[in-house]
């Protein structure tokens, strides 16, 4: 049986039908998809908001129909579902028999299919077996348990925000929100925002300041290079970090690891060299690193002994000069590693991959510090991670602000940061279309007059009031770890999912994010505190491909596990590298402040730890040999040593 598009005559130009074009090919491949996803439907339960759901009953029909082996053309049509099927679509299920309409039983088969995936996307249709496309009613605290014991629960989750009555705390909003739009419009009409350029067309710009800190600073040309060796025993000998590395087995949990065979490890997982060419390019054998890596490092064992490391950096001199306007500021972003074999995991990514695939080390840095990172996918939304990332970060370094890129943002990270005490300030791509497109007033934007920026509409504050119940059970649950984090966020930042909790939650999100747009477009010293928070996460990135040099900094490794494993590797190499060079600059601060050299204390908190030319990060490794105790004390001696105008000059 053949097929054949009919022409179209549209606005008198003669078209073909692309949808007749589409089904044509699916009619080939009908076999195909049948096989495939027949299995799935009878090995999976759907289910549906409305109890009687008509694409459900469809579902139920042909899993019937496929269990009992009957072909779908041996039902009489009227025996078949049809009250789900669209109806633009009912005239590609048909073909003229005789003058007699014939139902296409492949084309009905697939369009179900298709259908059925679109409600599954949209949170129509629920599969309580997957974590994904379960009901988000299933992520979140029991319904009982919240109901009778919720105040307990929010006192618990230390959430004090949420124990004000809503009506109350929307009030505050209003006036805090309808004072920046004041403010914020006559500091543009009188010219006080000097950085607020108008152009034609009613657009609009503005001037972004610059940034003081670089990597990679020169400043630490004149130190003496040192090997990778080295930093990983002064780091241990500063705040034990190896201690960390316990045994596999508790039978031998008191065994504690070889020093040089677990650096050895450390820097064939961190620098993507592998264990085998390590085995092959240091001075310990292939077996002794393999088994000193199966006993002692795990994902767990790596976090911990990174914590340690950031948290001895934090308590350095020089840690809170690295603050951004008095806050500890964080940034996070991913970095895209192509892999040289395929794993579960990886992607596809055109833009960064072409036509391979890689996987994403997503990283949050505080204050130059990298003090958490987990790996996901390069298709996965980085904004989906964002309140993942900073919750279960471990670390002493708390930050009170977090910025990201564009790609980092969506309709509710702004209302769970500061339901959860922190600020999130994000850097967009183009914020006068973002400001265009997104900015909101609890007032219909007609009352704003000829106002530079005005609101394109206004708050549905009803929406909020009447679900707020709803959207604290999704803090509490969110704070109380009862669902993957990342999972919940994705569902309640999805545009296809459909909720009232969710509406409400978006609502709530504009406006946090109305006032953090007004006073990014208001306050010079915002924009460039941002700049620099995401700054010092690129230089980090910077850092971390230098250390993953091995194989061109494609990844060869099999298992997600084998990636987790270089994740934490090389965060830690990092992780030492800053530490070491920031040592050094707080013994050259503390010497500056105790002689009063106030110029060149001033300069030094400039200056960045992410740096690695003094650090020698390739070659053929010695780990057996004790490497040189690194002194820092005989450093500084030996910089003050030089005369004042050469010291200056170091760190100008």
């Amino acid at each position: 049986m053949s097929f054949t598009t009919v022409p179209l005559l549209r606005r008198g130009v003669l078209t073909h039908d692309e949808k007749a074009f589409e089904w044509q090919y699916l009619d080939k491949a009908a076999q195909r998809i049948k096989v495939n996803l027949r299995p799935i439907l009878q090995g999976v339960e759907f289910i549906a908001t409305a109890a009687d759901d008509p694409l459900i009953e469809a579902v139920q029909f042909l899993e019937e129909a496929s269990r009992s082996g009957k072909a779908l053309t041996a039902y009489k049509e009227q025996d078949i579902p049809m009250r789900w099927v669209p109806e633009k679509m009912k005239r590609y299920l048909y073909q003229k028999d005789g003058g007699l309409r014939k139902l296409l039983a492949d084309r009905y088969e697939f369009l179900l299919y298709r259908q059925l995936r679109n409600g599954v996307e949209a949170g129509d249709i629920f599969c309580r077996d997957s974590v994904r496309f379960r009901s988000i009613k299933d992520d979140l605290l029991d319904e009982a348990l919240w109901r009778d014991h919720k105040d307990r629960l929010i006192a618990e989750a230390g959430l004090d925000i949420l124990r004000q009555p809503i009506e109350k705390h929307l009030a505050v909003l209003k006036e805090q929100l309808e004072r920046r739009f004041a403010e914020v419009n006559r500091r543009i009409a009188t010219g006080e925002n000097t950085h607020f350029k108008l152009k034609g067309g009613g657009r609009w710009t503005l001037e972004y300041p610059g940034d003081d800190e670089e990597t990679n600073h020169y400043f630490f040309d004149q130190l003496p290079q040192t090997d990778i060796n080295s930093v990983l025993r002064f780091a241990d000998r500063q705040c034990r970090f190896m201690d960390a590395f316990t045994h596999r087995l508790d039978r031998f949990g008191k065994q504690s690891p070889d020093k040089s065979a677990l650096s050895a490890s450390l820097v064939g997982w961190g620098t993507n060299t592998g264990i085998p060419r390590m085995g092959q390019i240091s001075d310990i054998g292939f077996h002794t690193l393999m088994s000193m890596s199966d006993n002692f490092l795990r994902p767990e064992t790596l976090r911990e002994a990174n914590d340690i490391v950031s948290n001895a950096i934090a308590r350095l001199s020089i840690f809170h000069h690295y603050d951004i306007g008095g806050a500890v500021h964080s940034s996070s972003d991913g970095q895209k590693f192509e892999t040289a074999v395929r794993t579960f995991n990886a992607r596809h990514s055109p833009k960064y991959f072409g036509l391979k695939k890689g996987i994403v080390p997503y990283t949050l840095v505080a204050n130059n510090v990298p003090v958490n990172a987990r790996n996901i996918s390069a298709d996965d939304h980085e904004s989906h991670f964002v309140f993942d990332i900073l919750y279960n970060n471990s670390t002493d370094i708390q930050p009170d602000i977090h910025s990201a890129d564009t790609h980092n943002t969506n309709h509710v990270n702004h209302a769970l940061l500061h339901v959860f005490g922190q600020q999130f300030a994000p850097r967009y791509k183009d914020i006068y279309d973002k400001v265009r497109t997104s900015l909101t007033a609890f007032h219909h934007p007609s009352r704003y007059g000829n106002a530079i920026l005005k609101p394109v509409r206004k708050i549905r504050e009803n929406d909020i009031v009447r679900e707020w119940d709803e959207c604290r059970r999704i803090f509490v649950s969110l704070a109380r770890k009862e669902t993957t984090q990342s999972t919940l966020v994705r569902k309640l930042s999805s545009h296809p999912r459909n909720s009232r909790s969710k509406r409400a939650l978006w609502e709530y999100d504009s406006i946090h994010r109305s006032l953090y747009l007004l006073n990014y477009i208001d306050l010079a010293p915002l924009r460039q505190h941002v700049q620099k928070a995401m700054n010092r996460g690129e230089n980090y990135h910077q850092l971390r491909r230098a250390i993953s040099y091995a194989g061109g900094g494609k990844l060869r490794l099999k298992t997600e596990y084998e990636q987790e494993l270089w994740s934490e590797c090389s965060r830690l190499i990092a992780n030492c590298i800053i530490f070491y060079n920031a040592c050094i600059l707080s013994r050259l601060l503390e010497h500056q402040e105790r002689i009063g050299d106030t110029q060149g204390a001033e300069a030094t908190k400039t200056v960045s730890p992410i740096v690695w030319q003094n650090i020698n990060l390739q070659g053929r490794f010695e780990f057996l040999k004790q490497p040189d105790a690194l002194n820092v004390d005989a450093i500084i001696r030996a910089l003050v040593g030089l005369s004042s105008n050469q010291a200056a000059a170091l760190v100008a």
